[in-house]
Formats: C-alpha cells, structure tokens, sequence
C-alpha cells in the first residue's frame, strides 16, 4: 500500500481535485486546512485554522491511502491534468510513499 500526500494550493479546486481522484481509483481522502512556511512568515495564517470560518486563504493537504503504484501514478496523472504542471509555483505538491503497515483500511488489490 502507499501513502500519498498532497498540498493544495487553491481550496476552490477541492470538489474537482476529489472526482478526478475517485476516478483514477482513490477511494478515501482526509482534508486537513495547513499553512506553509511562506505565509506563516507573513502572518497570513488562515483565521479558518484559527476560528473555523470559510475563508478561502491557506492551503488544503490532501491524505489517501491507496493500493499500490499504480494508483499513484493514475493519482497524480489526474492532478496535473486538472492543475496543471506541478513545478510550476502556487500550483502544488505532490508525494507518495510506501507503507509497511496499515491497519482499518480495506483496499481492493492492485
């Protein structure tokens, strides 16, 4: 199984980023609001972390457990295809590792 993490830098692409995951077979996503370094050092927390309005500053991180590679890279194909180029700046970030164990979650064989 593997982990992939994902930074999202523009909240508004949420409901998007999410269908097009399901549809490259990720099944489960934990959201989390985070802030960077970035705008930490300019005081630009987002007051959603804070108090728990809808404010669309900061960043959304993105948690999925998947089966294996495949589903990664199926992931990540069907970010950049909704994104864009992920070097490019304020558009993301994207990482996947293996997990040796995992325990509450069923996945379907890769």
């Amino acid at each position: 199984m593997q982990m992939i993490f994902f930074v999202l830098d523009n909240p508004n692409r949420l409901d998007s980023l999410v269908d097009a995951w399901e549809k490259a077979g990720v099944r489960n996503v934990t959201i989390l609001p985070s802030t960077g370094f970035h705008r930490h050092r300019l005081g630009r927390v987002p007051t959603r972390a804070l108090f728990g309005d809808d404010v669309d500053e900061g960043n959304l991180t993105l948690l999925a457990i998947v089966p294996g590679e495949d589903t990664v890279q199926a992931c990540l194909k069907a970010t950049e295809g909704l994104l864009g180029d992920l070097k490019l700046p304020y558009s993301g970030v994207f990482a996947s590792w293996t997990l040796n164990t995992v325990s509450g979650v069923s996945l379907p064989p890769q």
